[in-house]
């Protein structure tokens, strides 16, 4: 089977304003997906052309664009993530996908993580908000409204794993031992441990931040949370927390007030000082930007 080629339309372009320029008829590749996937889609599809259909006056149409990764792409071209279905996501901008098949501890690796790290989909965005008449177990589930924006491509995204008992493994632990051997002596159970890395960088962790005040600025949030385990690791998740709070003050020094000046204010002229400067910016419209161990954000 020959992969197939774009229906007419319009592609979708990057004005260089950074805004979509959408035509009437745009393009969009999408994904299947496995399992109740197709099922999902057939449902959807119908909704997504009634809704342009309503929208537009029948003026405007959306030009569907099958591409294939997980199970049908396997079964088609005996890949599970084919070049061209990731080129067809680069060319035409905004695609949608079904649910795709994760095999757990084997196999290929996550299609959703592949996806994200091809496409350098750097931000996971997640909104939780609550919605009326929706059964919940939280007494006032009204008062949940966070937005959460998770970093998609470096950490333990950025799959850098050595199984147990492979002659890679073997090397990476010789290698820990012989030139790192304080850090090797943590290894509880040397012989028998997988490893794994998990790389955050200074650019990613600016792009992440930036991108979540950002969001702050335009929706009229009050505050952003980074959320760390720096407690633990402090060259990787504590670096996370300062270079957030160094880009907030750097980029943004008239929209936000962070915990870092607090606790710079305090060292220096004490609790009174910087609680009354916090007060000031947050009633001067400063979004406040805090951070929060991992354990107690979610225990929240």
């Amino acid at each position: 089977m020959e992969f197939p080629k774009a229906p007419s339309g319009d592609p979708i372009r990057m004005g260089d304003d950074g805004k979509l320029i959408v035509g009437d008829r745009p393009i969009i590749p999408f994904i299947e997906g496995d399992g109740t996937g197709r099922d999902i889609w057939r449902a959807s599809v119908r909704v997504f052309d009634a809704a342009v259909e309503k929208a537009y006056g029948g003026k405007r149409s959306i030009a569907w664009y099958e591409v294939y990764a997980g199970e049908k792409a396997f079964q088609n071209f005996e890949n599970w993530l084919p070049d061209e279905t990731v080129e067809a996501f680069r060319k035409y901008l905004v695609g949608i996908k079904g649910p795709l098949t994760t095999p757990i501890g084997g196999g290929i690796r996550s299609l959703n993580v592949a996806l994200r790290q091809l496409l350098d989909m750097y931000v996971c965005l997640r909104p939780v908000r609550y919605f009326d008449g929706v059964p919940s177990p939280v007494k006032e589930p009204e008062l949940v409204d966070t937005v959460i924006f998770r970093e998609n491509t470096e950490d333990i995204y950025a799959g850098i794993e050595f199984q147990e008992g492979e002659e890679d493994t073997k090397k990476f632990a010789k290698m820990l031992e012989e030139h790192f051997p304080e850090r090797f002596s943590k290894v509880r159970f040397p012989e028998s441990s997988g490893f794994g890395i998990k790389p955050v960088s200074r650019e990613g962790t600016e792009r992440l931040v930036r991108a979540a005040i950002n969001y702050a600025i335009k929706n009229g949030r009050k505050s952003v949370t980074i959320v760390h385990k720096g407690n633990i690791m402090k060259f990787t998740e504590g670096a996370f927390r300062d270079w957030g709070y160094a880009l907030a003050e750097r980029e943004f020094p008239e929209q936000t007030y962070t915990w870092g000046q607090w606790e710079r204010t305090k060292a220096e002229k004490g609790d009174d000082a910087a609680n009354k400067e916090q007060e000031e910016a947050l009633a001067a419209g400063k979004i406040l930007i805090k951070d929060s161990i991992a354990d107690i954000a979610l225990q929240q």
